[in-house]
C-alpha cells in the first residue's frame, strides 16, 4: 500500500506575509505544525524553488510547493473476523457492517477492519483500488452500521461504481436527530469539505464538493425525529454534517454536536443513531433487481424504544417497517430546500 505523493501549491498573500514557514505549510497542506516541520526538514517544501528552515518568515509573493510523500508500504493481513453476510454470489457481496468497525486499513487502524475480515474469508475480490480497498464500492463511517457493497470481480466493480456515480443505486439510512424539522420533507443541498479549523472534521464550506441529502420525517417524538435519509452524493460524513448544519445533529454524534442527552436516548458512547438500512440496485452482471434490508442493531433498537416511548417496537420483527421506513418516496416538489453555506444564509 504505497500510494502516490500529493502536492500542494500556494502563493503567500499580503495578509499572510511574515508567517513562519512551518505554520504556512500546516495551513496550506492541512497538516499539523509538527508534520509541517518534518516535511520541511526532509526537503519536501520549497519556497520559490529553494529550501528554507521552519523559522523562515514568508514574504508576499513567495511560491510554496509542499510535497507529501506516500506512507511506507504495509501489507494488509487477512484476519478471521466474523461478518454478517446478507448476500453473496460470484460477483457481489453485501455485508451488514457493525458500528465500531473501520472499513479499510489506514494509519492507526491497520487491523480489525472490514477489509482485513474480507481478505480473511478467502475467495476473489475486485483488484480495483488496491489491496487496501479489497473490492469496496463505497464506505460507511466507523460508527455507522449497515449495508455495504463489495465487488468480487473487476467487472462488478466497474459496473457498480458507474451505477453509483449515475445515482442508480438507492441508499436509504435510518437516522434519529435532535429536535424537530420544520416540515415532513427537507432537502439539504450544501457543499462539503474539510473543516478549515479542524482537518479531522468535515464542514459546509463554499469551496467544497456538491452534496445533497433528502430527509423524510417518519415520526415525531417528544425530543427527536426519526428520519429516512436519501443520499444523492456520497461525501464523507454527509448525513451527519448536513443535519448539524440545520441545527438537528444526529443523536449520539459527539463530533458534530449530537452527543449530549445520551441518557435520554439510551445510547451508550460511542454510538450514534445512523444505520444504512435499505439498499436497492440492479445486479452488476445479470441486471436483475436486488433489494436488501438490514434490521436495526440491538443498541439502536433500544434507543428507538426509549425515544419513541413505544415498548412494543422491541418485540416487533421489523420496527422500521412499522414506522413506514420502506414505503415509497414522497412525490417530488413537496419539499423544503436548504442550500448554500450557513454564512450564505
Amino acid at each position: 500500500m504505497t500510494g502516490e505523493p500529493s502536492s500542494h501549491v500556494a502563493v503567500v498573500g499580503e495578509a499572510d506575509a511574515g508567517e513562519r514557514l512551518d505554520l504556512a505549510v500546516a495551513r496550506v497542506a492541512g497538516v499539523s505544525r509538527t508534520q509541517a516541520a518534518t516535511l520541511i526538514a526532509g526537503g519536501h517544501v520549497l519556497v520559490g524553488g529553494r529550501r528554507e528552515r521552519s523559522a523562515y518568515r514568508t514574504v508576499a509573493g513567495d511560491a510554496l510547493r509542499v510535497t507529501i510523500p506516500p506512507p511506507p508500504g504495509r501489507a494488509i493481513v487477512p484476519e478471521d473476523i466474523p461478518l454478517a453476510v446478507v448476500f453473496e454470489d460470484d460477483h457481489l457481496l453485501v455485508v451488514d457492517k457493525p458500528a465500531g468497525m473501520v472499513v479499510h486499513p489506514a494509519p492507526g487502524n491497520w487491523s480489525g477492519t472490514l477489509v482485513n475480515a474480507l481478505m480473511g474469508r478467502g475467495g476473489p475480490l475486485a483488484a480495483a483500488g488496491g489491496a487496501e480497498r479489497a473490492g469496496l464500492v463505497h464506505r460507511l463511517d466507523k460508527d455507522t452500521s449497515g449495508l455495504l457493497l463489495v465487488a468480487k470481480s473487476d467487472r462488478a466493480h466497474r459496473e457498480l461504481s458507474a451505477a453509483l456515480a449515475a445515482r442508480h443505486i438507492s441508499r436509504r439510512y435510518a437516522v434519529v436527530c435532535w429536535g424537530h424539522l420544520s416540515g415532513e420533507l427537507l432537502v439539504v443541498d450544501r457543499p462539503l469539505g474539510r473543516d478549515p479549523r479542524d482537518r479531522t472534521r468535515m464542514a459546509v464550506v463554499s469551496s467544497g464538493k456538491g452534496a445533497r441529502t433528502d430527509f423524510h420525517r417518519l415520526a415525531r417524538f417528544d425530543a427527536v425525529d426519526l428520519l429516512r435519509a436519501h443520499l444523492h452524493t456520497g461525501r464523507t460524513h454527509q448525513i451527519r454534517v448536513h443535519l448539524a448544519s440545520v441545527g438537528h445533529p444526529v443523536i449520539g454524534d459527539d463530533t458534530y454536536g449530537g452527543g449530549g442527552g445520551r441518557r435520554l436516548a439510551a445510547l451508550p458512547a460511542p454510538y450514534h443513531f445512523l444505520h444504512a438500512a435499505w439498499l436497492r440496485l440492479r445486479h452488476p452482471v445479470t441486471g436483475a433487481p436486488l433489494e436488501f434490508r438490514a434490521p436495526l442493531p440491538p443498541v439502536l433498537l433500544r434507543s428507538l424504544v426509549a425515544v419513541s416511548g413505544m415498548p412494543e417496537l422491541a418485540t416487533h420483527p421489523d420496527p422500521l417497517d412499522v414506522l413506514g421506513f420502506f414505503a415509497a418516496d414522497p412525490p417530488a416538489g413537496s419539499d423544503a430546500t436548504v442550500g448554500g453555506t450557513p454564512a450564505d444564509g
